[in-house]
């Protein structure tokens, strides 16, 4: 074995710390630079096709055409590329994504979004509208989640609700408290826009592990609390896994220590509610909570709104006026957003409206109804093969591994047959988000269908390699998780390559 083995092999045995400072002086090493970029380039070409399918079909346009085409032309080509493209979503075989898709819910958002799309809340005198529809939506998703007298904003997604919760309490902190070296406490499980808070706004992020069944460890919670953290973060459910943290226990050490508390509920805030109600074991996540003090709900995920809106509910307005940006001094006059963006779409926020109205109580009870039910058949039939293990007892993110396949190969054998699901690391395994495409007639049962095939052709060829299971392996294994980093920058520079 070679010096650039031995350290590629045992980097990761080393503290965190010192493993990134060997691995930023390995990688400056002229040969392994080579081999790697060598390796980077042979990867990203061999992915480009499949992430490029237009080029030979379409008109590419790397800068403006001299002459404006006919728009005719121009909606043809775009509608021919949705057909191609909603095939797979419509028949369910996507894990997540688009979790309503009934054609006649899309044409009703369509038509709202067209009715609206001049709209603008930053110019809230122009178009009061979209300020009844912003003020009604934060106030809906309040009132689901218990709290009667939380208060919020609209935002563009799960990630921006995240990062403006992790920005507002940095600053509370530093306001109320002196607090100048922030740091939040989160699950490895939390969602990686934490990560990007963390980095955005120079919050040290602290990861506790989770337990057996992928629930935050609450006694590493209270191990970690020091003079410096301003936030506690617990999932409702965890996008890897589907498990709930223990967010009572959590929430209750963080109102003791004068804490906030982020319950991310950006994925189950639109079904959990409905599901206590259904009568299904769910525990306490919500306002109901006195140490929650805010909380991240995706309206666009299970909620059924056009996709681009999210909300970001706090406990009280005062915690709220940490989010706000206001300039007093600017020439150009007063500026005032509550979120990151300036001008934003008002159609989407509209759209968001016209969801949450149109369905109603009665409809979010009906759509969960069919959801668990079906990701309850899925579970059960997945128990029953040996190959595979379910993760924790989800309600409905399954996901699930193997103590005797590469789960990656599974994977891959199962995209041969249409469908997209999400691979996950720490643990290897991959996850299946239940939407209501999965509920209708037939596809639970082809999904499981398809799924014993994709084993059963992993078992009868062990030969294989595959195209995607070696780079799921590869970044699953890798102790240079810089390399990893690398890899995934060179395939978004890869997306953006016209």
């Amino acid at each position: 074995m070679n010096l650039e083995e031995f350290l590629m092999n045992n980097i990761g045995k080393l503290p965190a710390p010192m493993a990134a400072w060997v691995e930023r002086r390995i990688k400056r090493i002229p040969s392994i630079r080579e081999k790697i970029d060598r390796e980077y380039d042979g990867l990203m070409a061999g992915l480009e096709p499949s992430l490029k399918p237009y080029r030979d079909k379409y008109p590419a346009f790397l800068r403006l055409p001299e002459h404006g085409r006919d728009r005719e032309e121009i909606l043809s080509e775009m509608e021919s590329m949705r057909e191609e493209e909603e095939a797979q979503w419509k028949e369910g075989f996507v894990s997540g994504a688009v979790y309503h898709g009934d054609a006649e819910h899309i044409e009703f958002l369509n038509r709202v979004y067209a009715l609206h799309s001049q709209s603008n809340p930053l110019h809230s005198d122009v178009w009061p509208s979209a300020t009844k529809f912003e003020a009604e939506i934060v106030s809906m998703c309040a009132n689901m989640l218990g709290g009667e007298n939380a208060c919020g904003t609209v935002s563009s997604g799960g990630t921006e609700s995240i990062m403006l919760a992790m920005k507002t309490y940095r600053d509370q902190a530093r306001d109320t408290k002196g607090i100048t070296r922030p740091e939040m406490i989160a699950p490895v499980t939390a969602h990686a826009a934490f990560d990007k808070a963390s980095q955005y706004f120079g919050i040290k992020m602290v990861k506790i592990p989770v337990d057996a069944n992928s629930r935050a460890d609450t006694d590493a919670v209270r191990r970690a609390i020091n003079r410096n953290t301003v936030v506690i973060v617990g999932s409702a459910p965890s996008f890897p896994h589907g498990a709930i943290d223990p967010i009572a226990e959590m929430s209750e050490l963080a109102r003791e220590r004068n804490i906030g508390f982020h319950t991310d509920a950006c994925l189950g805030g639109f079904v959990l509610p409905w599901a206590e109600q259904l009568g299904y074991n769910v525990p306490p996540f919500d306002f109901r909570l006195p140490g929650v003090t805010s909380i991240s709900v995706d309206t666009h995920k299970y909620g059924y709104a056009a996709k681009g809106t999210s909300v970001i509910l706090y406990r009280n307005k005062e915690l709220r006026h940490y989010q706000y940006y206001t300039a007093s001094d600017w020439p150009g006059g007063l500026y005032f957003s509550p979120t990151f963006a300036g001008s934003r779409p008002g159609a989407l926020s509209a759209a968001c409206w016209a969801a949450l109205t149109s369905i109603g109580r009665r409809g979010y009870l009906d759509a969960t109804k069919k959801i668990l039910e079906t990701a309850g058949y899925i579970k059960r039939e997945i128990k029953q093969m040996p190959e595979l293990r379910v993760i924790g007892d989800p309600l409905f993110v399954i996901a699930f591994a193997s103590d005797s396949l590469d789960i990656y190969k599974v994977l891959e054998a199962l995209g041969h047959r249409k469908w997209s699901l999400n691979g996950l690391h720490k643990p290897s395994c991959m996850h299946i988000a239940v939407t209501l495409r999965h509920a209708q007639p037939g596809v639970k049962e082809r999904f499981i269908a398809d799924l014993k095939a994709a084993v059963a052709h992993v078992k009868n060829h062990p030969e294989e390699k595959g195209n995607m299971a070696p780079v799921y392996g590869m970044a699953a294994t890798m102790p240079m998780r810089g390399l990893v980093s690398d890899m995934l920058k060179k395939y978004l520079d890869l997306i953006f390559k016209a």
